[in-house]
């Protein structure tokens, strides 16, 4: 049975994902080396939900809910900023003393962490009321 528990538990999937995107983005705010230690400055991730659940076992519960259909890598979040004295600063040309750094704005991924917490939070608020309403359905059929 695909119900109002499966699709909050979509919902609280789907925000964990876009809390977690959202916190590696803050992380990584300042970020020039990539894994292999070479200068890829890191760039901003941004989460797209489509609805529906593809991990559901029913075709009705493929059809409700939400899922991350996407996490893109936005390519130009980056900002030139002046340093002269930095190993990895373009040497001549119309950038000359400049390195690329990540564009990532705190406040904006805070804002998006907030948001994720309280659709996570509303999300348990509905299963829990679905919870409830089912113990109460029981109660009375007993």
């Amino acid at each position: 049975m695909y119900g109002t528990l499966d699709i909050s538990t979509s919902g609280m999937i789907a925000q964990r994902i876009r809390l977690e995107v959202a916190a590696a983005n803050l992380a990584n705010k300042d970020a020039l080396l990539d894994a292999s230690n070479s200068y890829n400055p890191y760039r901003r991730r941004q989460v797209h939900f489509a609805a529906g659940d593809p991990s559901a076992k029913t075709p009705e519960g493929r059809a409700m809910g939400v899922h991350v259909a996407q996490i893109q890598i936005n390519e130009d979040s980056l900002r030139w900023k002046r340093d002269p004295g930095h190993p990895f600063a373009i040497k001549g040309g119309p950038h000359d003393g400049y390195v690329q750094v990540p564009d990532i704005d705190p406040i904006t991924e805070r804002i998006n962490e907030m948001e994720a917490l309280r659709a996570y939070e509303a999300n348990i608020v509905a299963a829990e009321s679905t919870k409830q309403m089912m113990a109460q359905a029981l109660r009375l059929l007993a």
